[in-house]
Order: C-alpha cells, then structure tokens, then sequence
C-alpha cells in the first residue's frame, strides 16, 4: 500500500497534472456516514453539516500517510466551515488515526466500500481501492463552489480556505 501512494506521490511531485472531476456548479452527492471525532464515533451527513455553513470535503488516499492532516487548518473552524476527510479506511482504524493524527482537532470519515469517493469521482487513477488527493467547498445550498485535486497537500489549505472566505465575502454583499 505505501509502495503505491509514494509512487502516486512522485508523479505529482513530477508536476503530472491532475484534476477534480465534478466542476463547479454542480450539486454535491449526499453523504451519510460513519465518522469521528477525537476517537468518538458519529453519523455525519453532509445535508446537517451544510444547514451550519459550508463545508471543505476533502478526499486523502489512507489514514497515516504524509499530509492527511494538512488540510484541516483550524481557520476554517473561524471562518464558519465544517471540515471532514474521507478515505476508504475503515472506522476502527480511523477512531486511533483521529486522536493521534488529528489531534481530536476535525472529524474523519470511512468511505469503506468506496461509494463516497465514486460518487464525487475522486477514485485514485489506477489504484480503485483508494481515494485521490481532492478538495471540495460545498456551499449551504449544496453546491460544489471550488475543487480542486492534486496528490501533493501543500496548495489544498490555501485554495479551499479561498474559496470559502470568497464564499463569506459574496454573501456579506448580498
């Protein structure tokens, strides 16, 4: 498993592009599913998560591998957005991933059977079994308002939190 996502992670390292495949504008698929929080699990939906603001979705290929922490930045907690990750591991392997890796700071959630990732097209080329590196901001009417898809985490913080404070910006004016 790690052979695979250090090979995925040298071609984006190599600057191959990679992209999100459902475009802005389009209506979320609706999640409903296993997740936790500092080792407690919980359901999330994401139609209850979108009634308290916008949501940063973001897809990573494995709990404990380099950056699947990277994209829960605690401003977005500031900034009124829920962040949840999702990969395919299953929830007893994440409750320990949530509490050590994630420092009990955002919630994970198991995409055991994969349904998750197809349905926002975020199935890692080549490797089925795992997710890519993708980021989603779904704004409260269920619209996906940015995306975006890379293997390396370094650009994901930056442009979702962007997406969401233009969120925030665009409604303030209306």
């Amino acid at each position: 498993m790690r052979r695979v996502l250090v090979c995925a992670l040298a071609a984006a390292a190599a600057g191959l592009p990679a992209f999100a495949s459902l475009p802005n504008g389009t209506r979320a698929p609706d999640i409903n599913t296993q997740a936790t929080l500092a080792g407690k699990e919980f359901k999330f939906s994401l139609a209850a998560a979108l009634k308290k603001g916008p949501v940063v979705l973001y897809f990573y290929p494995a709990a404990f591998t380099p950056g699947c922490t990277t994209e829960a930045h605690p401003q977005f907690q500031a900034l009124g957005a829920t962040v949840i990750g999702v990969s395919h591991d299953p929830i007893e392997k994440l409750d320990k991933f949530s509490v050590s890796e994630c420092r009990n700071k955002f919630a994970v959630a198991s995409d055991a059977d994969g349904s998750i990732m197809k349905a926002y097209d975020s199935v890692l080329e080549g490797h089925p079994e795992y997710a890519n590196r993708t980021s989603y901001v779904i704004a409260p009417t269920g619209e996906i308002i940015y995306s975006y898809t890379a293997m390396s985490p370094d650009k994901h913080v930056d442009n979702t939190m962007a997406a969401v404070k233009k969120w925030q910006d665009d409604h303030k004016k209306s």
